[in-house]
């Protein structure tokens, strides 16, 4: 066996700060005009502009030099910037990739423009397209600008055709660009900008006879990833991101859970084996879901909890930050629509005796969880009641509210005032019904519907909404009735 001597181990290890010292990224920055200052090096991460984040900052010595060192090893690449310490925030935008070792000369009082690379060929042409791009721009405020004073509609339709003729020509820019430099951070950038282009012409349904008027949606909405690799965590360091995956989510998806569900599988199983991506692809999902105001986007939470957080997929997470997803969740689960709602037993408002919920017998139930001092509960509640007389009652709705605060005189005092005196008012001023986490009721007006089975068919809801579920409960119902009918003949 070959020995190993200290000799041996120490040119091993300078061979290791050798390539280390290679795979480590610098920025030598110098500035004509500025001196004796401090200035920052920032990346995006998934969104745009305001929301940026330091990498490193440096001083600016008496010649304007300052030098930034990047020695993180996750660090990926991306779109940073040179933002300067002064009131205006002065900065301009390049790129960055792991291994780069490039000067940067720039005059602050020329910035965004006159900025010079040295051993950074793709920033000179990520400079000439900057370029392109304010002639681009100009030509688009020019036809603005004709458009203002067009007088017929042949002059407007030749106007717009112009600027539909200077879009393509940036989209191509833009193409032969990502063919002739594959591979680079800034083919990357231009390949996820793509937007899909829906064929021209009339689209047929498979009989070939009748037209597909959904068409248009189903390709764009197929294509829209097209250009966007999933695999490339550089991506992340850019502000692309964010914006894509919100349009896709909000306007391309069904907002149902199902669908919901199923796009995030999609999603994420584009991003397996990333750190960046995955990363911000499931927090996005996350954070979307448990913040939608969309009824039933709850359950889309708890799925997600389940099936990646539990999972072991969020490996970024502290052990305590991950016991609040999943302590989240487990207080969410019991309460998704399409569950049996979980058992409560109040006391009456006014009997002081006991009321059962799932006792409560109507054809619906509206449960209501509010507080005397709560300004929405008292917007909320002349609503309510409005809704109720005109609607809700000859539809054998009940009412079953709950108060989550106050002494017998508050609770009685706003049960006057809002003319609750035909509803089902309790309250529990012995704190024993853990309503609060069998029904998630971190806040005020929390307002559920609940079927003749006690089921849960609406949640986070208000009375501008109750009637339009219950409504649609409704149609369903006569649906499978009629269904049930052609069935049996």
């Amino acid at each position: 066996m070959k020995k190993i001597t200290l000799f041996t181990v120490l040119l091993l290890l300078a061979m290791g700060e050798f390539v280390s010292a290679r795979q480590m990224c610098r920025v030598q920055l110098k500035m004509t005009d500025v001196k004796d200052s401090l200035v920052y090096l920032v990346h995006y991460y998934g969104k745009g502009r305001p929301t940026i984040f330091i990498t490193d900052s440096a001083y600016l010595d008496h010649n304007g030099t300052a030098t930034f060192d990047i020695k993180d090893s996750t660090f990926v690449g991306g779109i940073y910037i040179i933002l300067i310490n002064d009131k205006a925030r002065t900065n301009f935008e390049f790129l960055l990739n792991k291994g780069d070792d490039m000067i940067i000369t720039a005059t602050k009082s020329k910035l965004p423009d006159g900025v010079k690379f040295k051993n950074s060929e793709e920033n000179v042409r990520f400079e000439e397209y900057v370029d392109y791009l304010k002639g681009f721009s100009k030509e688009q405020d020019k036809l603005k600008e004709e458009l203002k004073t067009a007088s017929t509609s042949s002059d407007t339709e030749a106007i717009r055709k112009k600027s539909i003729a200077s879009s393509k020509v940036l989209t191509n820019y833009r193409r032969d660009y990502a063919k002739a430099h594959k591979g680079t951070l800034l083919s990357a950038v231009f390949n996820a900008m793509e937007v899909p282009e829906v064929p021209e012409g009339p689209h047929y349904l498979e009989d070939g006879k009748t037209k597909d008027s959904t068409f248009a949606y189903k390709y764009y909405k197929s294509h829209f990833w097209d250009g966007f690799n999933f695999q490339d965590d550089r991506l992340i360091y850019t502000p692309l991101f964010d914006p894509r995956i919100e349009e896709y989510m909000t306007k391309m998806v069904v907002p149902m859970p199902d669908s919901v569900e199923k796009e995030c599988d999609f999603l994420l199983k584009k991003a397996r084996g990333t750190k960046d991506v995955f990363h911000y692809t499931l927090w996005w999902l996350t954070h979307n879901a448990e913040n939608s105001k969309i009824m039933g986007m709850d359950e889309v939470f708890v799925y997600l909890v389940e099936n990646y957080y539990m999972k072991g997929d969020a490996v970024w997470l502290t052990s305590e930050e991950l016991e609040k997803y999943i302590k989240r969740a487990r207080d969410i689960a019991p309460n998704v629509i399409g569950n049996i709602a979980p058992e409560i037993k109040l006391n009456n408002v006014t009997t002081k005796k006991p009321e059962s919920l799932m006792g409560t017998k109507a054809k619906y139930t509206v449960v209501v969880f509010y507080s005397p001092t709560c300004g929405h509960c008292q917007h909320e509640m002349p609503g309510l009641d409005s809704l109720y007389n005109d609607v809700l009652k000859a539809k054998g709705v009940k009412i079953f509210t709950v108060a989550t605060e106050g002494d017998d005189k508050a609770i009685n005092e706003f049960i006057t005032k809002y003319k609750m005196g035909e509803w089902i008012n309790t309250y529990d001023p012995d704190h024993t019904s853990d309503y609060h986490n069998k029904y998630d009721v971190y806040s005020t007006p929390t307002i559920y519907i609940l079927d003749e089975k006690k089921i849960i068919r609406g949640k986070r809801l208000d009375h501008t909404n109750i009637g339009g579920v219950i409504d649609m409960l409704e149609r369903k119902k006569e649906k499978l009735k009629e269904k049930g009918s052609k069935t049996s003949e």
